[in-house]
């Protein structure tokens, strides 16, 4: 919005100003989207090590920051290998559609006040929708490579991430109940007064945060790769560049997971206190810190939490969550109600 702005204030038509604001911010928030992917992965690793009492990457850059882009300078100049029984086409799609579903769901993520691609009003439903849409890149993945393995390893990241989308669903309504809207930005702006988190809304943020690893594989819910298999699930067929666009794929997820923790919770862009020295802080930057904590969270449980089995995490999904959410939207709905609180958007 801003950019758009700013090139009407040159003179130019609204169209004009429109498509090259637009086309600006796009390259704005993938160039930032993927240069964060690759230091949040550094610092996984790091946290990772240091739990286990390593240095983790220290050897590529000062501090092994620039681990990351050697990385993929390696994956990049690997052989591309398909599988002899394999679709190809499906084969090659497969990593194709989970990059790409992985990075427009970013669409409608406020990084601060007016700093979004696309302000919809039905943002939530937008993102629910795309996650929806992002089992099929797993699904194609594990059944063209024409491999048992691989194919068991995505029926169990579907069922999975099926079975938890469900409880995240139920979240989101408590949200919107409170908030009275489905544009994310206004559900921050409703967090003025004060974040849900602390709020009546606190057990959900638990339920949405649990429900966030296990939708984006991350330990302890990481079963697509089995143990018993000693296989890495359903791109195990996978090489190359487009091994990478499954893993950056699956990370732009747990950013966006993270993302949606700080939207929903958090407060977004606001401060934590509207009060100096907070407030002179750019809401840009309130953002991304809390964003870099969530993750930090995300990390320490994939260092210390021990896995579970796949019954057991389908027996949290539909025996635990699936109900215990159900009952506090019912209980929120009431609650708001009762106190006659009209919605805080």
């Amino acid at each position: 919005m801003i950019l758009i702005d700013f090139f009407s204030w040159l003179g130019l038509p609204y169209e004009v100003s429109w498509t090259i604001g637009t086309a600006a911010m796009i390259l704005a928030l993938v160039v930032g989207l993927l240069l964060t992917c690759a230091f949040i992965l550094l610092l996984d690793r790091k946290v990772w090590a240091s739990v286990a009492l390593r240095k983790g990457p220290n050897v590529v850059g000062p501090f092994g920051l620039l681990q990351s882009f050697a990385d993929f300078i390696k994956f990049v100049a690997k052989e591309v290998i398909i599988p002899a029984g394999a679709n190809k086409v499906i084969f090659a799609l497969a990593p194709l559609i989970s990059f790409v579903l992985a990075a427009i769901a970013w669409a409608v993520i406020p990084v601060a006040e007016g700093w979004v691609v696309s302000d919809i009003n039905v943002g939530i439903l937008y993102l629910f929708a795309i996650s929806s849409l992002g089992v099929y890149g797993i699904i194609m993945g594990g059944w063209a490579s024409n491999s048992k393995y691989p194919f068991l390893g995505s029926l169990r990241s579907a069922a999975q991430m099926v079975s938890y989308e469900v409880s995240i669903g139920f979240v989101l309504i408590t949200v919107l109940l409170t908030a009275g809207t489905l544009n994310l930005s206004k559900i921050v702006e409703a967090q003025a007064q004060g974040w849900f988190l602390v709020s009546h809304l606190f057990p959900m943020a638990v339920v949405f945060f649990i429900s966030a690893l296990a939708e984006t594989n991350r330990p302890p819910f990481d079963l697509p790769e089995a143990e018993s298999e000693l296989v890495a699930g359903y791109q195990v067929e996978y090489s190359s560049t487009w091994y990478l666009l499954f893993m950056v794929g699956e990370y732009l997820n747990i950013m966006l997971m993270c993302a949606m923790v700080t939207i929903l919770f958090l407060g977004g862009w606001l401060p934590p206190l509207d009060i100096a020295p907070f407030n002179w802080v750019h809401g840009f930057f309130w953002f991304f810190i809390k964003l870099w904590a969530v993750f930090f969270l995300f990390a320490m449980t994939k260092a210390f939490v021990p896995r579970y089995r796949y019954d057991q995490l389908m027996r949290i999904g539909w025996k635990l969550f699936l109900p215990f959410s159900l009952v506090w939207v019912v209980l929120t709905a009431a609650y708001m109600l009762a106190t006659q609180q009209p919605a805080a958007g």
